[in-house]
Parts: C-alpha cells; sequence; structure tokens
C-alpha cells in the first residue's frame, strides 16, 4: 500500500525544451509576465514571479530549430500557471489576447475557471484561478463533481484591472 505525498508538496516548476530561445522568453515574459531571472546565453533561460529562482525553464539543447511534437504522440499535455483571483486572471486573459494569441478553449470546472492555449513551440498551456474549497462541487455523498462547463470570457474580461 503507497503512502500519500506530503499535503504541502507542490509542482515547483516545468522545464520545456523550445526551438528558438528569444521567441520563448518574449512569450512567457512580455506575454504572460513572468520575470526572467537568469539567461545561460542561447541555451537556456529561468523565469519567475514574485522574485522565485523560477516557475518556467527554457532550454534549447535538444530541441534548437526544432518543429512542435506531433498530435497523437505522448509527451506534456499542458502547463498550467495558478493565478492569485479573477482579477489577476482576467489580466492575463487581457494580455494574451493583446498579443493576437488564440484561445484554444476555456471552461468553467467547478474547482476553477480556465483559459487554454498553446505557447509558440506548441506545448499546451492552461491559465487558471482556482475557487475557494468550501466552493467547490460536491455530489450527495459529499464527493468532489467538478464540471466542465463554458467560460464566459467577456465577463471574465470585464474583471481586468
Amino acid at each position: 500500500m503507497s503512502h500519500p505525498v506530503h499535503p504541502q508538496t507542490t509542482v515547483g516548476h516545468v522545464h520545456l525544451k523550445v526551438a528558438d530561445l528569444d521567441r520563448a522568453i518574449h512569450f512567457y515574459s512580455d506575454v504572460l509576465g513572468f520575470e526572467l531571472q537568469q539567461r545561460w546565453g542561447d541555451s537556456a533561460a529561468f523565469l519567475g514571479a514574485g522574485g522565485y529562482h523560477h516557475h518556467i525553464g527554457l532550454n534549447t539543447w535538444d530541441s534548437l530549430g526544432g518543429s512542435p511534437a506531433p498530435k497523437g504522440h505522448t509527451g506534456l499535455y499542458h502547463s498550467a500557471f495558478l493565478y492569485p483571483d479573477r482579477t489577476q486572471l482576467a489580466d492575463a486573459l487581457r494580455r494574451v489576447l493583446a498579443a493576437g494569441i488564440p484561445i484554444e478553449g476555456a471552461a468553467d470546472h467547478g474547482v476553477s475557471e480556465a483559459i487554454y492555449l498553446s505557447d509558440p513551440d506548441g506545448n499546451g498551456v492552461e491559465l487558471y484561478r482556482d475557487r475557494a474549497p468550501q466552493d467547490w462541487p460536491r455530489d450527495a455523498d459529499g464527493q468532489l463533481a467538478m464540471t466542465n462547463a463554458p467560460l464566459d470570457l467577456d465577463a471574465l474580461l470585464s474583471d481586468a484591472p
């Protein structure tokens, strides 16, 4: 029998193979707003929020000039970035739309509100905010009952700062 991981364990960062480091830095820094913490020449960069050493690692070690992984193959489905509240998620949506990046999906999962898109290398990206646990939908037995309802992006944008 396995034992659960400690409840304070979190996912620390995502490290992505990219084809063009400058293009990837532009997306994650200029569009999404993560701060460049360190750059290793033309081969790697580390970006974070709030002064953290890195939430996102980018490298071209095995992927310089490469193409996105083809559909139907295994690999990363998406990385997900948790925003502290609806206002900050709305700001992220505003940034993405201003950059002309297409939205591929948007959902209200009951526990969270999520926006889906792709970075310039075809990696899936989820931008989301969680609802308070006491507001999560539950079934008659008290078990979590997540949903997949449409998310009203216009209403979300009205909350942007």
